[in-house]
């Protein structure tokens, strides 16, 4: 009998160490799994060593010291981490009691004693094990790239459990003699953590749809400003056809003067200055979607009265795609255009300063535009003043952490300015 429980103590053993290890991101590190192998055969001889000198229920009771701490403290060395490691090994401890309970119902249905239940654990070791390592164990190292109140809060149930079990089973019998604190501490650290995860996966969700909200109004932005590109593109295509035909369009009027058609070389020559107007785009750099973007948005500060002088020297490759450089310039300038607006409400002046570059294989962008003094910020970030605005500003945003780039706002002198470097 004590030889079957030797070799279940070791088998437990074994069963634990694998999964610890498989909880960490050494277990996808050949070397390191050969490091932590020559780990846990050293402490299985030190188990074997410590069991010719105390009794199997003394092994029991400094089982943590002799096995726990051990590989702990190898996990943190190869880990280069302390918490990640503990948890991983607190977790494993949690799945021994899968192979434990497992056997305890045997024994219970076919009413057998400690030999029986030495066996079933042995039994279930090897399939049990190769399920774990399968199923949870990817999913649980995943854990481990989370932030550290999302690790503590994983390792909260099996860090209490651990201190449960060897507190209320191996060191006292307050489980065995059915103290009810103890016999109900469990199932209350059971429901605590339900309701925590209740609560988590509602702030989860929430934040998700917020997060699907604002993608969605991106998508629709990007497409709009593909769009409203193109329609330019197309614009500065007629420009240019009317620009190869301005021949063809000369010896018609010179035909027309000829023959005394003079109102017809004029009515003629309206409609060629009105297209070729309403087709203007006008060069600010080398970039075609910058002159595109400017041209328009230089259009409309005419329609509003507002002054907008723009500085651009972008070639035709940057570092940052056609789409995104879209989105980036329309929503600065579309927020400068509306800051402006309010300002011609109040009668106070209006104007708005672009300058944009390319530094050391950089984009630069800088916007300066009319506007309040009480722009009300938070974390930098500026926040929008009613329902509805703001998206602007978080997709400059979204767009800066996509490239690894930098953004600042800024009021100074009654103008916001915005910087940007990608």
């Amino acid at each position: 009998m004590n030889y079957i429980r030797l070799i279940n103590l070791g088998a437990v053993g074994v069963f634990g160490m694998i999964l610890s290890v498989s909880f960490c991101n050494s277990f996808r590190i050949r070397q390191k799994r050969l490091v932590i192998a020559a780990c846990m055969a050293v402490i299985l001889i030190f188990q074997g060593i410590i069991y010719f000198w105390v009794s199997p229920d003394m092994i029991e009771l400094i089982y943590p010291v002799i096995t726990h701490v051990p590989l702990a403290v190898a996990l943190c060395v190869l880990e280069k981490k302390f918490l990640w490691p503990m948890i991983s090994v607190l977790t494993a401890y949690l799945c021994c009691q899968i192979r434990r309970w497992l056997a305890l119902l045997i024994v219970t249905i076919f009413s057998g004693g400690t030999v029986m239940q030495n066996g079933v654990e042995l039994a279930v070791t090897l399939p049990l094990l190769l399920l774990l390592l399968r199923v949870i164990s990817p999913s649980v190292r995943s854990i481990s790239r989370c932030t550290i109140p999302i690790q503590c809060q994983f390792g909260l149930v099996p860090a209490l459990y651990y201190g449960f079990d060897y507190l209320t089973r191996i060191y006292t019998d307050l489980l065995q003699e059915g103290v009810l604190v103890a016999v109900e501490f469990m199932p209350f650290v059971c429901s605590v953590a339900y309701l925590v995860f209740v609560f988590h996966m509602a702030e989860e969700g929430r934040v998700r749809g917020r997060l699907e909200q604002t993608q969605n109004s991106l998508n629709i932005q990007v497409t709009q400003a593909v769009r409203e590109i193109e329609a330019l593109r197309e614009s500065w295509r007629k420009t240019s056809i009317y620009r190869h035909d301005l021949r063809h369009h000369i010896q018609y009027l010179s035909s027309c003067i000829e023959n005394g058609l003079l109102g017809q070389a004029q009515a003629y020559m309206k409609e060629i200055c009105a297209e070729i107007d309403s087709n203007h785009i006008a060069v600010f750099c080398e970039n075609e979607a910058a002159n595109l973007i400017f041209s328009a948005f230089v259009a409309r500060a005419k329609e509003y009265g507002i002054t907008m002088t723009i500085r651009a020297g972008l070639p035709q490759k940057i570092p940052v795609s056609e789409s995104d450089l879209c989105v980036l310039l329309s929503n600065a300038l579309e927020n400068a255009l509306h800051a402006c607006r309010k300002q011609i409400e109040k009668g106070l002046s209006r104007a708005i300063e672009v300058y944009v570059d390319r530094r050391k294989e950089r984009l630069y962008l800088q916007i300066k535009n009319s506007c309040d003094e009480n722009v009300v910020f938070e974390n930098g970030i500026p926040i929008a003043d009613s329902p509805g605005h703001g998206l602007g500003v978080r997709s400059i945003c979204a767009i800066v952490e996509k490239y690894g780039g930098m953004c600042n706002f800024s009021v100074k002198d009654s103008k916001f300015i915005l910087q940007v470097l990608l």
